[in-house]
């Protein structure tokens, strides 16, 4: 899960991506958009799962923790600071880079040292909405961990030699690796397409806009607002959690704590086409992303992510979905849906990847086909439906069995002031509101990205779309 430069493996750099294929990236970005759009509140599963926390606020910060007795600790300063606030292009990628390097405290070098003596690990990660900094220890240390994260926040450096030194070449890195990976350039320029500004902002720095190591200290800035920020803990209560902030926030001096939050402007969704030619030597697969964009999620379009499907849910075994029987005709393909859900829009579509651009067009139509079946209500089978909302109810109780889960799910809720994961309701899902919100995505135009051989690859309007 690391990406970059960074080799050691007691900080580790994550970007933040909806994109399960990618190995150097996380799912965390992936997972709390689905986590967001599909959680339900049904009252089997409320007794099985946590769907609320306690949350307080301690030295000016909201505070919440989860203890289900596990051995270690993890901690995390959720900061709504990602891609889509930056105020320079690039800016919020740098500051991730920047995280754990030297304070008024410690060195980068301490820093590391002090976390390897703990057993502990330390990351960074970055979705379009916000930037997480991440501690994972054992169980008992949380006051030097908590420490160690109110530092990063107030007492960073920000010194040129680091940002030239270590910040770039690892911005560099990823940046490069991004454009050389096509179902991750294809799910950036998607929402580039989509949304233009905000949540259309790349998360990858560019080097057509150069940027400085005073450009990022003025955004932390700001974003270190205690406005801005949460912390978020499980295996810890959120008394526990509460008295180390408390220590550790409160005796901070800090641009935390005079600095304005961030803003971005509501999302407006716009759709349109993007291409881009594959190097055929790069070693990455033909890619093709159709999506379309609402101002919301909703329980349809959470079951109809499944219905369509694509994915089995058996290693080695063909899915019985639409999208899984089309992929299984052609070798070494593969079709993911998704529905990613944000503060106050949603992407729902998917994502097409085969050896061959040939087999990319071939799967595109056969998408088409299957989301445009679905404007039929007459069309839905009882059976299939049944099993695309149980899909549903399953990721989202799954996604909270796990630390990475349960900040996905949690951490945007605390910072937003709640303490309840609020999610989709299955019980009104019929053939009849799918047909109806099968209609409403075809009403907007698609934001459709094709990555590969561009003479053969489709355009929108060729797909019917």
């Amino acid at each position: 899960s690391t990406s970059g430069t960074n080799t050691n493996p007691s900080v580790q750099q994550k970007h933040l991506l909806p994109n399960p294929q990618t190995k150097p990236y996380t799912m965390l970005a992936t997972r709390s958009q689905t986590l967001r759009s599909v959680l339900t509140r049904s009252s089997a599963a409320s007794r099985t799962y946590a769907t609320s926390v306690n949350v307080t606020d301690s030295a000016g910060v909201k505070v919440a923790g989860i203890d289900v007795g596990q051995p270690t600790t993890s901690i995390s300063v959720v900061v709504k600071a990602g891609s889509r606030y930056e105020t320079l292009p690039g800016v919020a990628h740098a500051l991730k880079n920047f995280a754990f390097k030297a304070t008024s405290n410690a060195s980068a070098l301490r820093i590391v040292r002090e976390a390897e003596l703990y057993g502990g690990t330390l990351s960074a990660g970055l979705s379009r909405e916000h930037l997480y900094l991440n501690a994972e220890f054992l169980r008992g240390d949380q006051d030097h961990f908590v420490k160690l994260l109110a530092s990063v926040l107030s007492a960073s450096k920000y010194h040129p030699h680091e940002f030239a030194e270590l910040v770039m070449p690892t911005l560099q890195s990823e940046t490069l690796n991004a454009v050389g990976t096509p179902s991750v350039l294809a799910f950036d320029l998607a929402h580039q397409v989509a949304f233009r500004r905000g949540l259309g902002n790349s998360l990858f720095a560019s080097p057509h806009s150069p940027l400085s190591a005073q450009d990022v200290k003025d955004y932390a800035a700001k974003a270190f607002a205690k406005s801005n920020i949460a912390v978020f803990g499980t295996g810890i209560s959120t008394e526990e959690l509460s008295a180390s902030v408390a220590k550790a926030f409160g005796g901070a001096s800090s641009s935390s704590s005079t600095g304005s939050s961030l803003s971005s402007s509501g999302s407006k969704y716009y759709g349109g086409e993007q291409r881009v030619p594959l190097d055929l030597h790069s070693g990455g697969q033909p890619t093709m992303l159709i999506a379309f964009g609402t101002t919301e999620s909703s329980a349809d379009l959470n079951v109809i992510t499944e219905l369509v499907g694509g994915q089995s849910a058996l290693k080695w075994v063909p899915g019985t979905t639409p999208l899984a029987l089309a992929a299984s005709k052609v070798p070494g393909s593969k079709i993911e849906s998704f529905n990613l859900s944000y503060s106050d829009a949603s992407l729902v579509g998917v994502q097409i990847t085969a050896p061959t651009s040939q087999g990319v067009k071939e799967l595109a139509h056969e998408v088409v086909n299957a989301y445009k079946s679905l404007t039929s209500g007459s069309k839905v089978d009882k059976e299939q439906l049944d099993k695309a909302v149980a899909a549903a109810k399953f990721k989202a109780a799954n996604g909270l069995e796990n630390k990475e889960g349960l900040l996905a799910a949690f951490g945007p809720v605390v910072l937003n002031g709640s303490k309840d994961v609020k999610g989709a309701d299955f019980s009104g899902v019929s053939a009849e509101t799918l047909s109806k919100a099968a209609e409403n995505l075809f009403k907007s135009k698609p934001s459709v990205v094709a990555v590969g051989d561009l003479a053969v690859l489709p355009w929108a309007d060729e797909l019917g779309l």
